[in-house]
């Protein structure tokens, strides 16, 4: 293996799927334990199970919360508001303490910091290890810590995975909007679906629904929103989608493009 910087296959970004094929397709081609992708600057670490199949970064937290908690029961663990409710429930199981947070893994790192966590990550893949180490989000050795659990372990990455529930999720769903808009459309999700459910307001409207959960937040960096949605059932994430869509409808300035293709493509699935 030869390390170009000039990146001439493609950019370096371990959760993107379309730059993960090649990694999938040598996975499988050499019958690997593992597959480990870095991005640029090595501080954000994906991985590819023995089938070639990509591992989301809150997945790979979840495995990582499990073993640290075989050490320090009651650890808490940092996650953004983005992630996948599983990644909560399996910190809770194995006896930790899940805190939601704002995305961005400057805030993670900070939030980290503030209530003493060993553990903190977000979709992004950008992974802190505060376990004997400064809590930064270091690629290498999150890689590391993966090939220790699969080394002590009779188990593949992918059986290990599989122990932990799986739900239906979307991709993050980035519309483009007005800045002077995004916040109004967050308050008036919240307002209006705050009398149906919960709604945690950490960062953005993220509605907990009976069957799963569906997020919108204003992005930081750009005139946009970002939402994502998971649910038990596609009928449900369907449900949950059209609810927010019918939201933003009142908003004429937002694109809301994106997201009905998603639900048109989980609605023909």
């Amino acid at each position: 293996m030869r390390a170009r910087r000039t990146f001439p296959n493609h950019l370096p970004n371990p959760e993107d799927p379309e730059l993960t094929k090649d990694l999938e397709a040598r996975v499988v081609e050499t019958g690997a334990d593992l597959g480990i992708g870095f991005d640029g600057d090595a501080d954000r670490c994906g991985l590819i199970d023995e089938h070639g199949h990509h591992v989301a970064a809150d997945r790979l937290i979840a495995m990582l919360a499990r073993d640290l908690l075989t050490r320090h029961p009651g650890a808490r663990v940092v996650h953004d508001v983005k992630a996948s409710a599983v990644l909560p429930e399996e910190i809770r199981r194995y006896g930790g303490e899940p805190i939601m947070w704002k995305a961005g893994h400057s805030l993670i790192k900070l939030k980290m910091h503030e209530v003493g966590a060993l553990l903190g990550g977000e979709v992004s893949g950008h992974i802190f290890i505060g376990e004997n180490y400064y809590g930064f989000d270091d690629a290498p050795l999150v890689a590391l810590k993966a090939l220790e659990i699969l080394s002590k372990s009779d188990k593949s990455i992918s059986e290990i995975l599989n122990e932990m529930p799986s739900l239906v999720a979307t991709p993050e769903i980035i519309l483009s909007v007005p800045d002077e808009v995004k916040f109004e459309i967050i308050q008036r999700i919240t307002d209006d679906l705050s009398q149906e459910t919960k709604v945690v307001t950490v960062d953005g409207a993220r509605a907990i629904f009976s069957d799963g959960w569906g997020l919108v937040r204003a992005s930081n960096t750009q005139p946009a929103i970002t939402l994502r949605f998971e649910a038990h059932s596609r009928a449900a994430l369907v449900n949950y989608m059209e609810k927010f869509d019918h939201e933003l409808a009142a908003f004429p300035a937002v694109d809301r493009a994106k997201l009905r293709a998603q639900i048109n493509a989980f609605s023909e699935g």
